[in-house]
């Protein structure tokens, strides 16, 4: 975030002092608000660009078998180009690489799934996916395993066909 902050003030130098440089070069032809407005305009687009290209900047960084589940994109009244063209803010991913099930139950995988925010530091969380049942269960510290390596104590929601983080897991 702080670097951000840096860009966009560097652009808004950065866009004043071309125009100011514009201006020597025009014999001081250019009226004296375009400067300010030039260094306005250009943090304003910065700060778009980094909105926008923080979700692939992000999913681009993602280690090899952290799948991207799902995505959630926003849009703002006080950001009027987002009711044109939200943008990405917050993903959901399923480390398909470190799924483990038991060799009783190869339906049945406890996964971590991670959760990122534009503004938000990464939360990590277990879970158990039933791809035979298509289930799903957050594994919490109450979670008993039973002697035929099925969990019981969990809360299983019965997802819907189309879930993202099950269709992630299971491949359906």
């Amino acid at each position: 975030m702080f670097l951000e902050l840096i860009a966009v003030i560097f652009a808004g130098i950065a866009a004043a002092g071309v125009v100011m440089l514009l201006n020597r070069t025009l014999k001081g032809r250019l009226p004296r608000w375009f400067a300010p407005v030039a260094a306005g305009l250009a943090m304003i687009g910065v700060t778009i660009a980094s909105e926008y290209g923080w979700y692939s900047r992000t999913k681009a960084a993602l280690p090899e078998g952290l799948a991207v589940a799902e995505t959630i994109e926003n849009r703002s009244l006080y950001r009027p180009w987002t009711q044109v063209v939200p943008y990405v803010d917050r993903f959901a991913a399923v480390d398909t690489a470190t799924m483990k099930s038991h060799a009783a139950h190869p339906q049945v995988f406890l996964a971590d799934l991670y959760f990122f925010g534009r503004w938000a530091p990464v939360s990590k969380q277990a879970a158990v996916l039933d791809c035979g049942k298509w289930q799903r269960a957050l594994a919490g510290g109450t979670v008993a395993f039973s002697g035929d390596g099925l969990p019981k104590g969990l809360d299983w929601i019965a997802a819907e066909a189309d879930d993202a983080i099950l269709t992630t897991a299971c491949g359906g």
